[in-house]
Formats: C-alpha cells, sequence, structure tokens
C-alpha cells in the first residue's frame, strides 16, 4: 500500500502560482545577466517523488522542509512507497517522476534483468547507510568466534569467518540460516553476500537461463526478500535469523533487544540514488537540473561542519510521514556513532554519508561494481567483456544533469567550485584504493573481468551455472 501524505504548506495553495511565476521571472533574469548559461524555467513544476521509509531518503526530506524545492520553483509531493518492487514499477509506469532508489535498479532495467526500462541516476543519495543484523540466538553461538582486543572489546569490523562454524553446525545437523535482504539486485544483497563469501559462506547462485531467480543453488545461507521496515518483525517471529538492510532497522533491532548488528558496512560505493526515466530526463531537462540542484544542496548540509545539522536531521525524518521510527532509534547511526551490543557504541563519522568524499556524484565506475556482483552470483549468467561493463554502466548514470546542476549552485554562490571534482578531467571512475571491502580486494573499474578473478567463491571468466 502506498501511502503519501499532505503537509502544511510553506506557501499557500493562494500564492503558489505568483510564486511559480516570481521564480520563472527569477530564472529568466539570471539567464539574461548571468556570465554562465543557467538553467531555465522548469518544463514540469508539480512533481511527485517516492522513497521507502529509511534514513537515507534524508536528501528529499531535507531538499522539501528547507525549501530547496521551492528555491527551484517545484512543487513536490514526497510519497513513501511499500517497497522497491513498488518503486520501481512506479518510477517505470511515470507515476511518480523519481524516486529514492537502489542504486542497482537502474543499472538492473537497462540490461533487461528484472523489468526492462532506460532509467537513469544524476544523483547519488547515499553511501555507507546498511549494516548486517544476526539474531541473538546466532550471536550468542558467533560470538565467541570472534578476535577481542588488547581493549577487552570485540575488533570490529566482525568478519563471517565467524559465523562459518555456526553454519557448518547448523548445516550437519540438516538445519539452514535464513537472512533477509531487500531486493534480488539491492545494495544489501550484494553487500551481504560480500561479507559471506569473504568468510568462507557461500551465499548461493542465480540461473536465469535455466528460471532460477531465488539465488540459493549451492547456498551455505539462504538468502530471500524482505521490505525494509518488516525486517526486525520477520527475524523476531523466527522466519529468518538475520538481515541485511538499511537503516534505522538495525538499530530498531539494538533497542527491540532481538538481534546484533556484526558489521556496518564504510565503503566509497553508492547505496541509494535518486533515478528517473531516461525519457523524462530528455523531456524535462530544466527540470532535472533544478531537482538535482536542491538535492545537492540537501546533501551539504546534512554533511555540513561536522555533523552539525544531524540532530535536526534525525529528528526531522523520525516524523511519521517520513521514516516513523523513533528519534533515539534514528539518531543512533544518524549522528556519527553505530550500537552493536547494547551500550557498545562506538564512533562511525562515515555512516550516512550524503556529500563528502564526493559522495553525491553519479560514478559510472560503481555501475560498474554492481554489474560485477550481478555476474558474481549468476543474474549475469554469462562472460561479458570489459567494455560491456562500461557501456552498460554509462546507460544508467546522468553526470551531464549533476555537472550543470553544480555549475548553476557555484554561479549562484550556493556551493564552491572546490567541493567538487574538476569535471574537466573528472571521468567518474574512483581511485582503485577507495572501493576496499572487507577481505582488502582492491576494485579497478576498468579491469571488471580481473576483479571477479580475485574472488575465491562466485563465478568468474566463462563459469556458468
Amino acid at each position: 500500500m502506498n501511502v503519501s501524505f499532505t503537509k502544511t504548506k510553506k506557501i499557500s495553495a493562494f500564492l503558489r502560482p505568483l510564486t511559480k511565476l516570481t521564480c520563472a521571472i527569477a530564472a529568466s533574469i539570471s539567464l539574461i545577466t548571468s556570465a554562465h548559461a543557467a538553467t531555465g524555467p522548469a518544463e514540469k513544476t508539480d512533481l511527485k517523488f517516492g522513497f521507502i521509509k529509511l534514513t537515507d531518503m534524508a536528501d528529499l526530506a531535507v531538499a522539501y522542509e528547507n525549501g530547496y524545492f521551492d528555491d527551484e520553483g517545484l512543487t513536490v509531493e514526497l510519497e513513501a512507497q511499500a517497497n522497491w518492487k513498488v518503486v520501481l514499477d512506479r518510477v517505470i509506469s511515470g507515476e511518480l517522476d523519481g524516486s529514492h532508489m537502489l542504486a542497482a535498479q537502474p543499472v538492473a532495467a537497462n540490461i533487461g534483468y528484472g523489468t526492462p526500462a532506460e532509467l537513469v541516476f544524476p544523483f547519488t543519495m547515499t553511501q555507507n547507510t546498511y549494516a548486517i543484523t544476526v539474531s541473538n540466538e546466532i550471536w550468542k553461538k558467533m560470538k565467541k568466534n570472534v578476535p577481542v582486543g588488547a581493549d577487552g572489546k570485540l575488533v570490529h569490523p566482525i568478519s563471517a569467518e565467524a559465523l562459518k562454524p555456526v553454519v557448518d553446525a547448523m548445516k550437519d545437523a540438516g538445519k539452514s540460516i535464513n537472512m533477509g535482504v531487500v531486493f534480488p539486485v539491492s545494495t544489501h544483497n550484494m553487500g551481504l553476500r560480500y561479507w559471506l563469501a569473504a568468510g568462507g559462506v557461500n551465499p548461493g547462485f542465480y540461473a536465469p537461463l535455466k528460471g532460477d531467480t531465488l539465488g540459493q543453488i549451492n547456498a551455505d545461507v539462504l538468502l530471500s526478500v524482505t521490505p525494509p521496515p518488516q525486517m526486525p518483525a520477520t527475524m523476531e517471529a523466527g522466519t529468518i535469523q538475520g538481515y541485511c538492510v538499511g537503516e534505522p532497522w538495525n538499530q530498531q533491532a539494538v533497542f527491540r533487544g532481538i538481534g546484533v548488528p556484526v558489521i556496518a558496512v564504510s565503503n566509497k560505493m553508492a547505496d541509494k540514488v535518486f533515478g528517473m526515466r531516461k525519457d523524462f530526463v530528455e523531456k524535462n531537462p530544466n527540470t532535472s537540473v533544478r531537482v538535482v540542484k536542491a538535492l545537492i544542496r540537501a546533501a551539504m548540509w546534512l554533511d555540513a561542519a561536522n555533523h552539525a545539522n544531524r540532530d535536526a536531521a534525525a529528528k526531522m525524518i523520525s516524523a511519521a510521514h517520513y521514516v516513523g521510527a523513533d528519534y533515539k532509534v534514528i539518531a543512533n547511526s544518524m549522528t556519527g556513532i553505530f550500537e552493536y551490543e547494547r551500550k557498545d557504541v562506538r564512533p562511525a563519522p562515515d555512516f550516512n554519508t550524503f556529500f563528502r568524499y564526493n559522495a553525491s556524484y553519479p560514478h559510472v565506475s560503481d555501475a560498474v561494481w554492481y554489474l560485477t556482483q550481478m555476474r558474481r552470483w549468476g543474474q549475469i549468467a554469462e562472460a561479458k567483456p570489459d567494455g560491456w561493463y562500461l557501456d552498460m554502466a554509462k546507460k544508467a548514470v546522468a553526470p551531464d544533469v549533476y555537472q550543470k546542476a553544480v555549475a548553476d549552485l557555484v554561479e549562484e554562490g550556493k556551493a564552491k567550485a572546490s567541493d567538487f571534482p574538476d569535471f574537466k578531467v573528472f571521468n567518474g571512475i574512483r581511485k582503485v584504493d577507495e572501493t576496499v571491502w572487507i577481505d582488502g580486494i582492491q576494485f579497478d573499474a576498468t579491469k571488471p573481468n580481473d576483479y571477479l578473478t580475485k574472488f575465491k567463491i562466485g563465478l568468474k571468466g566463462n563459469e556458468k551455472i
């Protein structure tokens, strides 16, 4: 069920047409007087955007609440969606003009995996926003396998090597561990699979050419899909014994005393993006740029001054029409800290990154990484040349929209050029030492097939299922 909300508008219905006219006139004047070819008035001003109830939707909430959409002459309605499949379907159908999306959804749609569609993301909403949580029962069994540091505390990040003896013992007893992910091509599915495999646990393979879309072939742990807000209750009911999801649903397990997060992902890789139909961007180029301008300002505000605005942001998105979770639960991962076992609170300054480290840019290398993981686990059933990965990744990103938005913001004095890469030379590919996961393997987006050979578990070369 889709949940929409109506809020008291900052500008009344009577005055909004006048406001739009004023914004249009201002944009026209700017176009005439500025040395930079400023973006003209929006082609479409009334917009509906979707989101899932996760803390990484914050860019949208901040852009709305702080008036950044209003500044661009846009009337935006934000609408919560039931799950990621609904998000995808409604963006493709045009019911939503854009949405908070999983980074791999536009990537997968462009290669025809799942629902084929031409989608792009001109803006990355977040990186480092998800964690892996296990039930109390599983944690009790694996905790004894976790190394202890000189300070007497468990050493983090915790490797799945601590889970492997538990998995093996349960398999010997004819039992299995079931874990939840939020969507077949989700950040969380790929991240959980990566973590498991790095610890010697096989998360299973897909075989789409044989009609298998479950991804459980040869699996040591069985992964299945559960919508994010339902994760804690599903684990408490015993249906799953762990999950990988964005916040606040890992911290919710801590507060409810039903599970323990074992790793909070810290890596320079897109988690969520703002996805749009390619034809919408082509037909509404000014609207698209103005939307991204508002979102960039929101991301800057969220990461400003060493988390100075995070407390206010946590309170903002705790509202029922946004994330709808207790402020304290949201703040537990939104304000530079992360809680694992109850009262084991550790610094996590880079968890929930919105703007720093060039996080909001639509990197083509991030899209390549998701394609490598789709190939690794069989969603891409056959070998592809390196050039194919780059070509398909480029179809999913819209850096020209982002770069135009930045040029406008710099010209308007709302951003500094030094806060962004030099777009004359930057090609959207991260340095190889930026994307390093728990196993220490570096990712070179220009050599995806070589990257795949570095993994003991996973398809590579001409291997098939």
